[in-house]
């Protein structure tokens, strides 16, 4: 394929692709997402082990009250089983969705937490587990 021909599938100059050809331009992810894909080829991520990684999925009613998507760091649970959500111990209304709250796990952050921010006080204290 030509750099004219791949230019014209992947939307840019040939010029563009000529620099990113010879080195001299860094591409952007999309810019190259595109010439990998007029080449017919795609572009993933990968595991250690050489695995595809394939993208998280988006889940439109996974939104809280005030349309915002919840914190990426907590495993959500859609329509949560009895003694999956952590209010169940006070007989509170199931949501339609909720997330672990585990308490040994927020401990377990906690202490790490101080540790890697209170440098002075735990000079010479080995780091706690990881979470």
């Amino acid at each position: 394929m030509s750099q004219r021909q791949m230019a014209r599938f992947a939307k840019t100059s040939s010029g563009t692709v000529g620099k990113v050809e010879a080195g001299v331009l860094v591409p952007s992810v999309d810019l190259l997402s595109r010439l990998l894909g007029a080449a017919g080829l795609y572009l993933v991520v990968a595991d250690p082990d050489g695995r595809v990684v394939l993208p998280m999925e988006v889940w439109d009613k996974t939104l809280d009250g005030a349309d915002r998507r919840y914190p990426s760091h907590l495993d959500t649970i859609l329509d949560p089983e009895p003694g999956e959500w952590w209010a169940d111990i006070y007989g509170l209304a199931h949501p339609p969705e909720t997330f672990h709250r585990s308490p040994l796990l927020r401990e377990r952050q906690r202490r790490r937490s101080q540790w890697e921010v209170r440098v002075a006080k735990y000079r010479g204290v080995p780091p706690p587990p990881p979470y």
